[in-house]
């Protein structure tokens, strides 16, 4: 029945997504040349031409979601990945169809059509999908619709995996009890029922009616595997296996396929894809733009440093970024230029006498980092990031802090969590470098269901640092990152 039903919604959605940009088509041509009719170098071009194409629109937005696989019901896609496979295979369906339009047709469509096409046809699609996702998840959430699953496994993750299925009811899914790998004194695991033992999996699937069956399993457990899906091969059940790598589990935690084989990436950068594309994009019109604006404050900064001391107007620093690449770092001088001449590479103090004048100033209001946009720009650093440190530093930091060197998956920025929070300098230099590790962690969650979540873990993460010693204070972040993790797993 379920299948049934997951059937008919795919066929609703097929055509009402049909009907839908059909009529965002008619809508651009009524709309470009009614609503808003801008000046035309030809007469109207006659509507029958675009008409004569709504059935070609319907039948390759169909036939391209298909391909993409929009019509699978999922009930585990969260709505930001719905949204994300929407817009791309709504952009790939614009591609073609524009590529249709000029290869085929002799008639040369308004460039101006197709916009308007490509907006209200996209918002449309995306709305109503959304629309509908919300109303299951209402119905869902009050019984209806709804599917039974067992959860088979032991310790942690299988507690992890009925806490969070229980925390999402707008999913539908009833865990209607537990199987375990031998008899329990336990009557109940995380408030549902023990059902029975790994060997009798089959029975409890058919006398329960369930519709999926979870796999939780330990690594210590995973010989247990072969045996369970041994006992389910014959049922129809949908069968989904959860990976326990959480404690191998650093920045984030994805599944991809190589050649037929799933390969699980536990320790890559969260910043790729088209977030890392958008944030590229937006340093380098940034920071270009604010070289521009404050090009005056930069010279006259310039000439006051020159004036004001011997030596250079900038100083050049190597510092360590991006997967441990070093690159030079500028700053307007601050110090006198013999320096680290006699006390060699050192933490700047409040009140350190190697300062000059003029650089105190620039120091305390951070104007001395104002050079570092061009480093942005150049692609050294970002607007936002764990601020880089000396490569001298990081040898020493990186046996002291666990997990200290994923501070360099990301681009080092000219501001982060630290320097917001007020840890700058030599202020408990650990203490910075384990919120400046967090940020990196924090800020991009994994996956975007997630995003409610890492606020929590966030939000404790920073208590911890705000309210132990630093004797303390690393044991207690290990604990609020094992929780951040086990979220990602």
């Amino acid at each position: 029945m379920l299948k049934q039903s997951q059937k008919t919604l795919s066929q609703l959605f097929i055509v009402a997504d049909a009907l839908i940009v059909v009529g965002a088509w008619l809508a651009a041509y009524w709309f470009r040349f009614s609503v808003w009719p801008l000046p035309l170098a030809s007469e109207l071009p006659p509507f029958r031409s675009y008409a004569a194409l709504a059935p070609w629109v319907a039948g390759l937005w169909v036939t391209t979601f298909t391909l993409t696989r929009v019509y699978e019901i999922r009930r585990m896609r969260s709505r930001a990945q719905e949204v994300r496979l929407l817009l791309g295979a709504h952009g790939t369906a614009i591609l073609l169809f524009i590529a249709f339009t000029y290869l085929v047709e002799q008639y040369k469509f308004s460039r101006l059509v197709m916009v308007y096409f490509a907006v209200l046809s996209g918002a449309g699609v995306t709305l109503f999908h959304l629309v509908v996702r919300h109303a299951l998840a209402v119905l869902r959430a009050h019984g209806y619709n709804g599917r039974n699953m067992v959860v088979v496994g032991e310790g942690p993750t299988l507690q992890g995996v009925i806490a969070s299925v229980q925390g999402c009811p707008e999913l539908g899914v009833r865990v209607v009890g537990v199987v375990t790998p031998e008899e329990t004194a336990f009557s109940t695991v995380s408030g549902r029922p023990v059902l029975g033992q790994f060997s009798n999996v089959r029975e409890i699937v058919q006398r329960e009616k369930v519709d999926e069956v979870l796999i939780a399993l330990p690594p210590s457990g995973s010989h247990h595997l072969d045996q369970i899906l041994d006992e389910l091969k014959d049922e129809t059940v949908d069968v989904r296996v959860v990976l326990d790598v959480h404690r191998y589990v650093t920045l984030s935690c994805e599944i991809e396929e190589f050649d037929g084989f799933p390969v699980v990436r536990i320790n890559d950068s969260p910043h790729v894809g088209w977030g890392a594309l958008a944030k590229r994009v937006t340093d380098v019109v940034l920071s270009g733009a604010g070289i521009l604006v404050i090009s005056p404050l930069l010279l006259s900064i310039a000439a006051l440093v020159k004036l004001t001391s011997r030596g250079p107007v900038l100083y050049v620093q190597e510092r360590m970024g991006l997967d441990g690449r070093s690159f030079r770092m500028l700053k307007f001088r601050s110090m006198r230029a013999d320096a680290e001449a006699e006390t060699g590479a050192v933490w700047a103090a409040s009140t350190d006498q190697r300062r000059t004048a003029f650089g105190t100033f620039l120091r305390k209001t951070s104007l001395d980092e104002l050079p570092q946009l061009w480093n942005v720009l150049r692609g050294d650093m970002s607007l936002v990031g764990p601020r880089p440190e000396r490569p001298v530093f990081v040898q020493r930091f990186r046996g002291q802090i666990p997990h200290y060197m994923l501070r360099h998956k990301v681009r080092a920025g000219i501001t982060g969590w630290a320097q917001v929070n007020g840890w700058r300098g030599n202020t408990s230099l650990s203490s910075g470098g384990v919120r400046s590790l967090l940020h990196s962690q924090l800020v991009v969650p994994t996956r975007p269901q997630d995003t409610h979540h890492d606020l929590v873990e966030g939000v404790r993460a920073q208590e911890c640092l705000l309210t132990c010693s630093s004797s303390a204070c690393f044991s207690r972040v290990s604990v609020c990152l094992v929780a951040r993790a086990r979220r990602s797993a």
